[in-house]
C-alpha cells in the first residue's frame, strides 16, 4: 500500500506526486523524491523498480522479507534491512523496513508492522537545512527512528527480569521463574538478532572508505552506531543476568529437593525403629523370655516410642524435621 509519494527541492516540500510522475522529477536538479510503502505488493515494487532502476537482488530481498539487517551497495544506491520489534501483549513481534536510497530518492517499504513513520517526515519538513542533504539524511532520520524504539524493549526487558528475580527466593516459584526466564531469554535473542548485525552494518557508513551517498552525514551515521553499541551492552547485560538467574533458580530447586529427601530420610529412620523391634518381638520363637514376661508389651511399645521420640528430637535439632 502506498502511504505517500513527495517530491523536494532544496529541502522543501513540492507537492504530492503520483507514481508515474516520480522517473520526470528524478531528471530535475535539485530535486529528490520520498516514497513510503507498507506491505508493499510485488506489482508496486516491479512499478517502483522500473521508476528508480533499482537493482533486481536488492528488489528480490524486499519481497522475500525476513532479511537479516545489512546494509547494500548497489552502484550509487544503497540498500537497507532494518528489523522492527514491538510488544503485542506480552509477545515480542518482529518486522521489517526496507530502504533504497539513491542520489535524489527514498523509497522505504516497512513489512508486518504497525509503526509508523509520519512523525520521521514530519521532522524532516521542519528541518529543511538538513533535508536538503537529501536522500543520505532520511535514510539516517529512518534508521534513527528505528533504533530509538530499540531503548523502550530495553527497558521493558530489564523490568521483566527484575521482576522475575524478585520471585526467585519465593516458596513454589521455581517452575513459573523458568519458564519466565526462557520466554525473556528469547525475546533477548530477537533484539540482539535486530541489533548486532545492524551494528555492524552501520559501522561501515562512517570512518574510513563510506560510500559517496553518506560521505557527507557521516558524523549521524556515527550517532546510530554509537546507540547501537549502547543497546547491544545493555543486551548483554540482560542475558548474562538471565544466565545467572536461570543458575541461581535451578540451584534453588536442588536445595528445595535436599530439604524433601532430608525429612524423607529422618521419617525413614523414625519408623525403621518400629520396624526392627516389630521384627525381632515377631518371629514367634517357642523360648523368648520377653514373650511370657507380663510387662512385656508396655515395656517394647515404650523402648520403640522412647527411641522414636529422640531420633525425633536430633532431627529437630538438626533441622532435618
Amino acid at each position: 500500500m502506498l502511504i505517500n509519494c513527495v517530491v523536494y527541492q532544496e529541502g522543501k516540500k513540492l507537492s504530492d506526486i503520483p507514481v508515474e510522475a516520480i522517473s520526470d522529477y528524478l531528471e530535475r536538479p535539485g530535486c529528490f523524491v520520498w516514497v513510503a510503502l507498507r506491505d508493499a505488493t510485488p506489482e508496486e515494487l516491479a512499478t517502483l523498480q522500473a521508476e528508480f532502476q533499482l537493482h533486481a537482488l536488492a528488489v528480490e530481498d524486499a519481497q522475500r522479507g525476513n532479511q537479516r539487517p545489512k546494509i547494500e551497495e548497489y552502484g550509487d544506491t544503497l540498500f537497507a534491512v532494518v528489523q522492527m520489534l514491538e510488544f503485542e501483549g506480552q509477545e515480542l513481534v518482529l518486522g521489517e523496513l526496507d530502504v533504497f536510497a539513491g542520489p535524489n530518492f527514498v523509497l522505504s517499504n516497512r513489512n508486518h508492522s504497525n509503526q509508523g513513520f509520519l512523525g520521521v517526515r514530519a521532522r524532516a519538513e521542519r528541518e529543511p537545512h538538513l533535508l536538503a542533504q537529501g536522500s543520505s539524511f532520511v535514510l539516517y532520520a529512518l534508521m534513527d527512528a528505528v533504533v530509538d524504539r530499540y531503548f523502550p524493549l530495553v527497558d521493558t526487558l530489564e523490568r521483566e527480569l527484575e521482576e522475575i528475580e524478585d520471585r526467585i527466593f519465593l516458596d513454589g516459584a521455581a517452575r513459573d521463574n523458568i519458564e519466565r526466564l526462557y520466554a525473556l531469554k528469547r525475546k533477548v535473542l530477537m533484539l540482539r538478532h535486530a541489533v548486532t548485525p545492524l551494528m555492524e552494518a552501520v559501522g561501515k557508513l562512517y570512518g574510513g572508505r563510506v560510500p559517496g551517498l553518506c560521505s557527507d552525514t557521516q558524523e549521524y551515521f556515527r550517532d546510530v552506531h554509537d546507540h547501537l553499541v549502547r543497546i547491544n551492552t545493555s543486551v548483554d547485560t540482560i542475558r548474562d543476568t538471565i544466565g545467572t538467574a536461570i543458575q541461581v533458580n535451578l540451584s534453588m530447586v536442588a536445595i528445595a529437593e535436599n530439604e524433601v529427601n532430608k525429612r524423607l530420610a529422618a521419617w525413614a529412620a523414625i519408623f525403621a525403629i518400629f520396624t526392627a523391634f516389630a521384627g525381632i518381638w515377631g518371629m514367634n520363637f517357642e523360648y523368648m523370655p520377653e514373650l511370657k514376661w507380663h510387662f512385656g508389651y508396655p515395656a517394647a511399645l515404650a523402648v520403640m516410642f522412647g527411641i522414636c521420640g529422640y531420633l525425633y528430637y536430633r532431627f529437630r535439632k538438626a533441622k532435618w524435621l
